[in-house]
């Protein structure tokens, strides 16, 4: 399913909303494991936003770069995912 900006920003509005739930807890001295599960959900639905988001790069500037047929616009997507990946740790 192809995902609009309309559901990455509604995606990180509630993120925005976990986050502002955690520091209530933090706050009210809640159990400190209850917060480390409510990190670890905001942590994947971070990284679901982050596979979105990649996807529609690859599919919409890297495939423009491939079709363009230029190698320099190729080359440099190329080395600009290489990047992200490794900053990424994958």
């Amino acid at each position: 399913m192809a995902t609009t900006h309309r559901e990455q920003v509604a995606r990180l509005k509630r993120i925005e909303g976990q986050i502002r739930g955690i520091q209530r807890m933090i706050e009210e001295e809640r159990y400190c494991i209850d917060i480390l599960y409510q990190l670890q959900a905001i942590e994947a639905a971070v990284k679901v936003v982050e596979a979105n988001i990649l996807k529609k790069h690859l599919q919409h500037c890297v495939g423009d770069a491939v079709r363009s047929g230029s190698e320099r616009e190729q080359d440099a997507k190329l080395e600009e995912i290489i990047k992200l990946l490794f900053r990424l740790k994958m």
